[in-house]
This record gives structure tokens, C-alpha cells and sequence, in this order.
């Protein structure tokens, strides 16, 4: 993915000291002990794996990860097979990175360490942050694009009015002779005051 071309990080994992192992998996479990697998090889004892099954990575609420973020101690390695069993998204990568950097805990994508305190683990930790901001910026930028082609499409318009267009013009004709309150006028159409004001406004704009 995206990250590819980090992936010649300068620590192999073997150099670094207590590792903490962490495999999610959405439905497979095969896939889960392939990953425990690939995490005992990396050289992470197996009572230190934390693992979550059938758990969307979008969901934070994951408890395997919150027991390995809580096991991983300042010096340590938090040790994942790919980030994308880390997190599902930049931002989610980006915030569990976050709180990593802050405790000074190294990250090891596979066999490839990424240490907050040197300058390529810094590097790594400030390019999940910008790819973090991109994201975001995209979602925006497509839900701001999706609105306005819904729009034009007649999609977004809002609620129906409660009233037809010939009662709206009697409202607002009853309106404009400043006989009845804007409660008599909500009475007497069985609407609420706000639908009574939209409704003399919309009306008064239009076109005679």
C-alpha cells in the first residue's frame, strides 16, 4: 500500500528488547493464527499475543488491542504482522501512533522497527500523520461532492411542506392583512410556529 516504500526502516526487530504482539482478524480464523504465527516468529513470546476476532478495524472499541497498548511499556515494541491489522484507516493508525510516540514505544510493521526517538521512526511517525490529514481532507472533499450531486439530483431538499400550495398563499395572504398571530395562523393550519415563519418566508420570496 501506501506505506510500501518505508518499509526499509534501519532496526531489524531482532535488536530491539520486550515485544508485545497484536493480530486482529475480521471473520477468518485461520487468518488470525496465521498472523500468531508470523508474531512467534518475529520472536514475541505467545502468552504476550493480544488478539481480537470478528471486530471491524474501524471499530475502536477493541479490546485485544487496548490490553496490548496497556502491556506495552516506554522502550518496548508493539509488534503488528502489516498496519493494516493495526487499523483500518490513516487516521486510526495515525491516533494509535499518536499514543505511541507520546510513551516512547517503538512500532514493528513485520520485521521492520520504527523507533519515535530516531530520525526515520520520526520520519515514518510525521508521513502517517500527513497521510492521516490527507485522509481526512479526501473524506470531506467527497461527502461535500456526494451532497451537491444529491442536491442536483433533488435528493437533499429538504422536508416537504406540510402545507399545499394554496394554503401556503392563503397563509400568507391571511399573513400580510395583520389580522391574525403567527399562533392564530399555526392554529388555524394545525403547524408550528417555525413552519408558519418558513412558510410566509418562502412565500414572500417567490416571484408574483
Amino acid at each position: 500500500g501506501t506505506l510500501y516504500f518505508l518499509t526499509q526502516g534501519p532496526h531489524p526487530l531482532q535488536m530491539t528488547n520486550t515485544l508485545i504482539g497484536y493480530a486482529r482478524c475480521s471473520t477468518d480464523k485461520q487468518d488470525l493464527t496465521a498472523q500468531r504465527r508470523a508474531l512467534i516468529e518475529l520472536g514475541v513470546p505467545e502468552d504476550r499475543i493480544y488478539t481480537d476476532h470478528g471486530l471491524t478495524g474501524r471499530n475502536r472499541d477493541r479490546p485485544g488491542l487496548s490490553q496490548a497498548l496497556a502491556a506495552v511499556r516506554a522502550g518496548e515494541t508493539l509488534v503488528v504482522p502489516k498496519l493494516d491489522r493495526l487499523a483500518r484507516s490513516v487516521p486510526d493508525a495515525r491516533a494509535i501512533a499518536d499514543e505511541l510516540e507520546k510513551r516512547g514505544v517503538s512500532l514493528a510493521l513485520g520485521k521492520q522497527v520504527y523507533d519515535p526517538n530516531d530520525p526515520m521512526g520520526r520520519m515514518f511517525f510525521n508521513i502517517l500523520a500527513t497521510f492521516a490529514e490527507f485522509e481526512s481532507d479526501l473524506i470531506r472533499l467527497r461527502t461535500r461532492e456526494g451532497m451537491k450531486i444529491a442536491r442536483d439530483k433533488g435528493k437533499l431538499r429538504g422536508k416537504p411542506p406540510k402545507l399545499s400550495n394554496l394554503q401556503q398563499r392563503e397563509l400568507l395572504k391571511m399573513h400580510t392583512t395583520g389580522e391574525y398571530s403567527i399562533s392564530d395562523l399555526g392554529k388555524l393550519f394545525k403547524v408550528s410556529r417555525p413552519t408558519v415563519y418558513r412558510t410566509i418566508r418562502r412565500k414572500a420570496d417567490e416571484p408574483i
